[in-house]
């Protein structure tokens, strides 16, 4: 079977499951992915010949597609600024916004030798790309689940980028470290409060990990709060990176404020919503 009668097949699968240009998307990421090509080339190169021992794995994959299994956690992996991660569903795939705030930080930050701290790490992504665009950086990574640390220390072996990691509660930074250390501290933390569990997309809310999704409703900027906390009891100045909810801009301003913290900015991402923000505490 050529390539393109395999995409002809393929696409017949998932008739009224996805849109057909998000279909094939997925057949030239799975087939790059198996056949250890470029996707220039399986877009380039129709008649290539589809060899039976990856003709037999497509079915499993479509099954899983079916059931709104994410790609990223069927293949195992994901792209993230440049470079490859595995992912499973201890830990949430990286978005595109993420990336954004990565390169905000690159950006602000480029050439500087200083102590990152990225908490709420899951699958290392910040962490890891911060290292390998700044490494003359300590970075650590700070993550309360061993499930999802155990997927970014794998990555940071797998890319050899030396960083540090801890186990800790994000809410109770100081239990395991007292005397804040870091230059700058990021974070990606949950953010979506439980009542707007519906709005989440269902291969979202069936498959990845709830603990770094949800916040309380009577709660929901907790992890700003206290990372914020956290970040005050330094001796020296650190700035404050942050993914936020899009509908919460104001509110995460307005709490940062009335602790103290200066320079607070707002960023909108690439499809214009305000996604990040960035602030100060000054000693």
């Amino acid at each position: 079977m050529t390539l393109e009668e395999l995409k002809i097949e393929f696409e017949k699968q998932f008739g009224g499951f996805y849109p057909s240009k998000e279909i094939k998307n997925f057949f030239n990421y799975i087939l790059s992915d198996l056949l250890e090509v470029p996707k220039l080339t399986i877009l380039s190169q129709p008649n290539k010949q589809i060899g039976e021992n990856i003709l037999k794995q497509i079915p499993e994959i479509v099954r899983k597609l079916k059931n709104n299994e994410p790609l990223q956690y069927i293949l195992g992996k994901t792209d993230f600024y440049g470079l490859t991660l595995k992912v499973n569903p201890s830990v949430l795939i990286p978005r595109p916004e993420t990336e954004e705030l990565v390169d905000w930080i690159i950006k602000d930050n480029k050439g500087r030798k200083l102590n990152v701290a990225d908490v709420c790490t899951g699958s290392g992504c910040i962490a890891l790309a911060l290292k390998q665009n700044m490494p003359q950086c300590t970075v650590t990574a700070i993550d309360d689940s061993e499930d999802a640390l155990e997927v970014a220390k794998e990555n940071a072996h797998s890319l050899k980028l030396d960083v540090k990691f801890i186990k800790a509660d994000a809410l109770k930074l100081s239990d395991a470290m007292p005397q804040p250390v870091f230059d700058i501290i990021v974070s990606n933390p949950p953010y979506i409060p439980e009542s707007e569990k519906h709005f989440v997309q269902k291969n979202v809310l069936q498959y990845e990990p709830h603990m770094a999704l949800f916040v309380p409703d009577n709660a929901p900027l907790m992890f700003y709060n206290a990372i914020a906390d956290f970040a005050k009891q330094s001796d020296k100045t650190v700035q404050l990176y942050f993914e936020i909810n899009e509908g919460k801009a104001l509110e995460i301003s307005k709490l940062f404020k009335d602790k103290g913290l200066r320079d607070i900015v707002v960023m909108q991402d690439i499809n214009g919503k305000e996604r990040m923000l960035k602030c100060t505490y000054i000693c």
